[in-house]
């Protein structure tokens, strides 16, 4: 069905075109002058409009509703020889006085299909261009989700999606995310009266509620105290109680048990379905990075609690370790003099109770020096003073500082050095520790009549093979390297044990290592060492069939006879 105005002064024709039409199912409407003619279609705009091309001032008419209606279609009734230029640009189709009324009547309604085809073309253009946009505003706000971890931000991201999308009249978001109490986002075209305002917290309380029925909600909610956040578009303008007239949409915001909050949105217009899909999904898009951003936070506010920790647990290593010490320094000091036989002698007895105390004392200082070392490691103070120096001088300086130790216990301690190995840019004093530390663990462990070996060697880093385990702190290397190894025969680290026996405090679970205990910071403290120096620990071992502890300090690269000493700060 179609609405057709003939426009003519011809009154032969005007009977002719409503016998055509006034009996099909067709709204036909006359008109035989200017001011009905416009009035026609100002109230009713018509599909089709037919011309006599006869009418006085046609093309003046044709210009007026040209400006009130672009969507009709125009027609022209005329004699073959009197066609006017002037009118035929606007003009669709074109009949005769000559046609019979069937072709006028299947040019009328083939236009009009025409016509219909292309609205709905027009419509599904125009859909399809809104679904893009919504498509291209759900993405580019989707990754602002993605790229934040800012509450506040990401609850400004959905109501700018939600503006965007949807053009809305006022948003009101109940968020339980964003400050340590719950706040009301309200975002509006127009300001909002006190008592206006005074109803949307009502409201906005009640939906909350609502979505808990007989459960608690999660949150207890003061509408006297309730903190309210307002942004408004155009504060010259101001809404009333016809808001609560318009077209609104509610929806939670929430993910699994994690509740964030609430949204309503307000418009004068009706929400179409599209509308309902896009508002739900912004407002669970927006679910997940506030979940993430929660977690986030609480993460951040543990790391900081940790640090303090760690601070406080460093600070009452190092009173504790300092205030050990002086009374330790004269014990040590009483039981030299003691056993120096300055205060008269000691019988057999006393004296082998007196090398006790003096093993015991000496044990505790390792522990305390160790300690201190780990303190000053972790706040950054620990002293380098670095040199051109040789691998050897190490090892010679170790293996007799701990030969008396492994013939004490009845093991054999061996070095099989690579000769003529290059030199290192190192600290002798913290290399020697390290060493130090190795072979003394080795002699802890290692039974009697066995055999402790040091190996040195040069190595390239790609050449290095490691466990598992360490093959990511190894990936870090590049380039030449001083391999130094301490091979036992003690009773080995199971595969899993084996990286957690760098880690602070550890104790790999055996009855051996139980027995000769230890403070467990000594590999931790070998560990950070080797970091400065830009080199690398690890370890592989058997159980019952022995360790070997390597580490690897880079060849030296700095002019010879150059120095540097430094503070790690």
């Amino acid at each position: 069905m179609g609405k057709i105005l003939f426009v003519s002064n011809r009154l032969e024709k005007i009977q002719q075109y409503a016998g055509i039409f006034g009996k099909k199912p067709y709204e036909f409407f006359t008109s035989s002058d200017e001011n009905s003619a416009l009035e026609i279609v100002e109230i009713n705009v018509p599909d089709i409009i037919i011309f006599d091309a006869e009418f006085n001032g046609l093309k003046q008419l044709i210009k007026k509703i040209k400006s009130i209606t672009n969507t009709t279609s125009f027609v022209l009734l005329a004699q073959n020889d009197k066609l006017k230029a002037d009118t035929t640009q606007y003009i669709n189709i074109f009949l005769t006085d000559e046609m019979s009324d069937n072709m006028i009547l299947s040019a009328i309604m083939a236009n009009l299909k025409t016509k219909h085809s292309l609205e709905q073309l027009s419509d599904t253009n125009k859909n399809l261009a809104d679904s893009l946009y919504r498509l291209n505003v759900l993405y580019s706000t989707s990754s602002q989700f993605a790229g934040s971890l800012d509450k506040e931000k990401l609850v400004d991201y959905m109501i700018e999606g939600l503006d965007k999308s949807l053009s809305f009249d006022l948003t009101c978001t109940l968020a339980f995310c964003t400050e340590d109490q719950p706040v009301l986002h309200l975002n509006s075209l127009y300001e909002i009266s006190d008592e206006l305002l005074s109803a949307l917290k009502l409201r906005t309380v009640l939906n909350y509620k609502s979505l808990f029925e007989d459960k608690n909600p999660p949150f207890d909610i003061n509408i006297d105290t309730l903190k309210v956040v307002k942004t408004i578009k155009y504060p010259a303008n101001r809404f009333t109680f016809t808001l609560f007239q318009y077209d609104n949409m509610f929806a939670p915001i929430s993910l699994g048990d994690n509740f964030f909050g609430c949204i309503e949105i307000f418009k004068e217009t009706p929400f179409t379905s599209d509308d309902a899909t896009c508002f739900q999904t912004i407002a669970q898009q927006v679910s997940l990075p506030l979940k993430s951003a929660t977690l986030y936070q609480e993460i951040k506010a543990t790391n900081l609690k940790l640090e303090k920790l760690e601070r406080l647990k460093s600070e009452f290593i190092s009173i504790v370790s300092h205030e050990l010490r002086t009374p330790l320094t004269a014990i040590k000091n009483s039981l030299d003099i003691l056993s120096g036989g300055r205060c008269g002698d000691i019988n057999e007895a006393g004296q082998k109770f007196l090398s006790m105390a003096q093993r015991n004392v000496q044990r505790l200082t390792g522990i305390i020096n160790d300690l201190l070392d780990l303190s000053k490691i972790e706040a950054g103070k620990m002293d380098y003073h670095f040199t051109n120096m040789d691998i050897h001088s190490v090892i010679d300086y170790v293996k007799l500082s701990l030969s008396v130790m492994a013939k004490e216990k009845g093991l054999n301690l061996i070095s099989e050095e690579t000769p003529d190995l290059p030199e290192i840019y190192a600290d002798s004093q913290r290399l020697e520790q390290v060493l130090t530390n190795l072979v003394s663990n080795a002699i802890k462990f290692t039974p009697e009549g066995k055999t402790i070996t040091i190996r040195s060697h040069l190595a390239d880093a790609s050449q290095l093979n490691t466990p598992d385990c360490f093959k990511e702190e190894i990936k870090k290397l590049d380039g030449k390297y001083i391999v130094v190894c301490v091979e036992d025969q003690g009773i080995g680290i199971a595969e899993k044990d084996l990286l957690r026996a760098f880690d602070k405090f550890a104790q790999i679970e055996n009855s051996l290592s139980r027995k000769v205990g230890g403070s467990g910071l000594g590999l931790p403290i070998a560990k950070q060492l080797l970091q400065a120096h830009n080199g690398a620990i690890w370890c592989d071992s058997e159980v019952n069939k022995g360790s070997r502890f390597y580490f690897a300090i880079p060849v030296s690269t700095v002019n010879a006879g150059s120095e540097k000493n430094l503070v790690l700060n």
